[in-house]
C-alpha cells in the first residue's frame, strides 16, 4: 500500500477545512473549587493550539532557589489530565486509592470546565467528593452552574451533542454495531493517552494501572477492535467492509467451534476403532482404511452373531421343569431334615425318662419284698412275731399284693419306655439316610438349574455382546459419515473465510489513500523532529497500524517507539484539523518525553505544534501536554505555559495541598 518516493521528501502542508474558524471541541478554562460557591483552588484558563503545563526539576526551575532536590514528579500533572477527562465524559478522574484521599481532603469539592464545541460553550461540573450532582449544560455561566443547585443532567447532553456533531451516528454504527452505546469515549480514550501507557503503541490508549474504567474497545486486552475504531475515526474504514469483517469474525468463530467438534469426533472413532478391533479379534490383520473398514467390521460382527445364535438355548421349558424339579426336592429335604431334627430332640428326652424308671426299679423291689415279710413301722418287729407273739403298739401291716402291682406295672413301663427308645434310635437311622439321599438329589437338581441358567446367560451374553457390537459399528459408521461432512463444511468454510479475507485485503488496498495522506503528515513530522534524512511512513496490515521511521535504516528504540506515536497523533490531528476525519483536532499528552529521547527532538516538539498554530487569530486546534523536562527557553515566558506548578511544597501543586 506504499509508493515509492518518486519525488523527494515534501513539507508538513496543512489546509484547514473550508468554514472551520478554530477547534471544532477544545477546552477553554478548567476551574477547581473546595465547595460549590467556596474558593477556587485552581482557575486555569487554556486557549487553541499549544498549551504548556510544566512541573520543572529543580536544577532547572530558579524559582526554587537552588533547590536541585526538588523534583517535577508529584505535583498533579497526570492529576490535571484526568480532571480535563474527567470533564469531557470519561468516568473516573483518578485511581480508587487517589480518589479516596481527595474526596477525604475535599468533601464537597468540584471541579468544572468549558468546553467550546462547535463555537457553543458548554459548562461541565462533576464532584470530587460525596456529592453526585453531574452537570453539563449549554450557554451557561460556569461560576453560576458551580454555586448553584439545580437538578443534575449527567454528561449525557454533552456527550450526545459532540457525537451528533463530530463523530456522527453513522460512525457510532461502525465502531460498536447493534450495540447503542457512547462512541465519544473511545475517541477520547485514544486523544487523551494513559501515561501508564507510556506511548508504547499505537493502539495502547488506557492502562488497567490507571484505573480510569473506559469502555470497550478503549481498554482491553483485544487491539483488533481498537484497530476497528481507530481506522472509523480516520475514515479509512467503510460500512460494507465493517459488515465483512463482521461475517468473517462469525465464520471464524463458527471453523473454531466447527473444527474443536471434529477433533472431539476425531477422538471418539480412535476410541471406538481400538476398542472393536480387538474385540472382534482382527488385531493380527492388515486392515484398510475408513471408510473401508466399517465393512470389514461388519462383516466380523455379523460371524459373531451367527456364533452366538449356535449356542446352547437353555430354553424357558427345560429351565422350568428343573426349577420345579428342584423346587420339589429342596422340599422333600427340608421336610425330612426338620423330621431328623425332631428325632434327634426326642432322643434325650425319652432317655431321660428311661433311666428315671429304672432308677424307680429297685425302690419297687425292695418294698415288694417287705411287702412279703413286713417288719412294724412303729416297734421294728417283724409281723410274722408280732402275730405270734402279739403287739401291743399296732395292727397296721403293708398291703403286699399292691406292692407287687405297683413294682410289676412299673416293669412294663420300663420295657415299654426301652422300646419307644430303641425305635426312636432305629428311626433317626433311617431319617439321616433319607435326609441325605433327599440332599444329594436337592444338590444334584440345584447344579442342573444353575448350568442351564449359565448356558441361557452365556448365550444371551454372547448374543447382546455381538448385537452391541453391530450397534457400536453402526455408530461408528455414523461418526465416519458425520466427520466426513464436517471436513468438507471445514474446508468449505476455510475456503469462504480465505475468500472473505481476500477481500478484507482489498478493501485495506482502496484504503491506502487514507493511510498515504497520513503518511504524508508522518513524513514531514518526522523529519522536523528527526532532520531531514529521516523518513516516516504509515501501513495498515491485517492486524495493526505499523509506524516506520527510517534513518540510515529502521530505528527500534523506547525513544523512537514513543516518538512515532508522538508523530502519528499530531500527523492524525493535522488530518482532523482538515475535516479528514471523524475526531476532533484535539490533543492530551501527558508527559510524552523517554529517558532517552534527545532534549533537542523534544524541544523541537514544542516549536513544531507551535508553527502549526499558522497566522489565523484563533489555532484551528488544541494541545496540551503536561512536562517535567523544561520546555525551550522561548517558552518560558510565552503565554502558551499556561501553569506552572511543583512537586514542593505542598502548595505549589496542583490541588495545594497533601493529601
Amino acid at each position: 500500500m506504499s509508493q515509492p518516493d518518486l519525488i523527494g521528501p515534501q513539507p508538513l502542508s496543512i489546509t484547514p477545512a473550508t468554514g472551520v474558524a478554530g477547534p471544532r471541541l477544545w477546552v477553554r478554562r478548567l476551574v477547581i473549587w473546595k465547595e460549590p460557591g467556596g474558593e477556587k483552588i485552581r482557575d486555569i484558563s487554556l486557549a487553541p493550539g499549544l498549551n504548556i503545563i510544566w512541573s520543572p526539576d529543580g536544577a532547572d526551575d530558579v524559582a526554587t532557589g537552588g533547590q536541585t532536590n526538588a523534583i517535577g514528579h508529584g505535583s498533579g500533572k497526570t492529576l490535571f489530565c484526568r480532571l480535563i477527562r474527567y470533564c469531557l465524559g470519561e468516568d473516573r478522574f483518578a485511581t480508587e486509592a487517589q480518589r479516596e484521599r481527595i474526596g477525604t481532603a475535599l468533601l464537597n469539592g468540584l471541579v468544572g470546565a468549558e468546553v467550546i464545541l462547535d463555537g457553543t460553550c458548554w459548562v461541565i461540573v462533576r464532584p470530587l467528593g460525596v456529592r453526585r450532582r453531574h452537570m453539563a449544560v449549554a450557554n451557561a455561566n460556569l461560576d453560576e452552574v458551580a454555586a448553584g443547585e439545580g437538578s443534575s443532567t449527567g454528561l449525557e447532553p454533552f456527550i450526545e451533542a459532540v457525537e451528533q456533531s463530530i463523530i456522527t451516528p453513522g460512525l457510532a454504527e461502525l465502531i460498536r454495531p447493534g450495540t447503542g452505546g457512547a462512541v465519544w469515549p473511545v475517541a477520547l480514550a485514544w486523544l487523551t493517552r494513559d501515561q501508564e501507557c507510556r506511548f508504547d503503541d499505537v493502539l495502547d490508549w488506557r492502562s488497567p494501572a490507571s484505573d480510569s474504567d473506559s469502555p470497550l474497545p478503549a481498554s482491553g486486552r483485544e487491539k483488533g477492535p481498537r484497530l476497528e475504531a481507530l481506522r472509523a475515526f480516520l475514515m479509512a474504514i467503510t460500512p460494507e467492509e465493517q459488515a465483512t469483517r463482521t461475517q468473517v469474525v462469525g465464520l471464524e468463530e463458527q471453523r473454531r467451534l466447527l473444527d474443536q467438534e471434529i477433533g472431539h469426533r476425531r477422538w471418539e472413532i480412535d476410541r471406538s476403532q481400538a476398542r472393536l478391533i480387538p474385540t472382534l479379534g482382527l488385531a493380527d490383520q492388515t486392515l484398510p482404511e475408513m471408510p473401508l473398514l466399517i465393512d470389514v467390521l461388519r462383516k466380523a460382527a455379523a460371524e459373531r452373531v451367527a456364533v452366538a445364535a449356535k449356542l446352547p438355548a437353555g430354553g424357558s421349558a427345560e429351565l422350568l421343569a428343573a426349577r420345579k424339579e428342584f423346587e420339589t426336592a429342596r422340599s422333600e429335604w427340608t421336610r425330612l431334615d426338620g423330621e431328623r431334627i425332631r428325632i434327634e430332640a426326642s432322643i434325650p428326652v425319652e432317655e431321660r425318662l428311661l433311666s428315671q424308671i429304672q432308677g424307680e426299679l429297685p425302690g419297687l423291689s425292695f418294698s415288694k419284698v417287705e411287702a412279703d415279710s413286713p417288719v412294724c413301722p412303729i416297734c421294728e418287729v417283724p409281723i410274722d412275731r408280732a402275730l405270734a407273739e402279739g403287739c401291743k403298739l399296732s395292727h397296721k401291716i403293708p398291703d403286699a399284693a399292691a406292692c407287687q402291682q405297683r413294682w410289676a406295672r412299673r416293669q412294663t413301663d420300663f420295657q415299654e419306655q426301652n422300646k419307644r427308645l430303641q425305635d426312636l434310635r432305629l428311626e433317626r437311622t433311617q431319617v439321616l439316610q433319607q435326609v441325605a439321599l433327599a440332599k444329594q438329589k436337592f444338590e444334584q437338581l440345584r447344579d442342573r438349574v444353575i448350568a442351564i441358567e449359565k448356558a441361557r446367560d452365556s448365550r444371551e451374553a454372547a448374543w447382546y455382546s455381538a448385537k452391541r457390537t453391530q450397534d457400536d459399528i453402526e455408530r461408528l459408521s455414523d461418526f465416519v459419515s458425520a466427520q466426513d461432512a464436517a471436513t468438507k463444511s471445514l474446508r468449505e468454510m476455510t475456503a469462504k473465510v480465505d475468500g472473505e479475507r481476500a477481500r478484507l485485503g482489498a478493501f485495506r488496498d482502496k484504503q491506502a489513500r487514507v493511510f498515504g495522506a497520513l503518511s504524508e503528515k508522518f513524513d514531514p513530522i518526522a523529519r522536523r523532529l528527526l532532520g531531514h534524512n529521516a523518513r516516516g511512513r504509515v501501513t495498515l496490515s491485517a492486524t495493526a497500524i505499523e509506524l516506520s521511521i527510517d534513518l540510515g535504516g529502521d530505528r527500534v528504540t523506547a525513544a523512537i517507539d514513543s516518538l512515532k506515536i508522538l508523530a502519528f497523533d499530531l500527523a492524525a490531528m493535522s488530518r482532523s484539523i482538515e475535516g479528514a476525519t471523524r475526531v476532533p483536532a484535539f490533543l492530551l499528552h501527558d508527559s510524552p518525553r523517554e529517558a532517552d529521547l534527545g532534549l533537542s527532538i523534544y524541544h523541537e516538539l514544542f516549536r513544531l505544534v507551535r508553527d502549526l498554530e499558522g497566522t489565523a487569530d484563533q489555532p484551528p486546534f488544541q494541545y496540551i501536554v503536561t512536562t517535567t523536562t523544561e520546555p525551550p527557553e522561548a517558552f518560558k515566558g510565552d503565554p502558551r505555559l499556561r501553569l506552572i506548578i511543583r512537586g514542593e511544597p505542598a502548595d505549589e501543586r496542583l490541588l495545594k495541598m497533601d493529601l
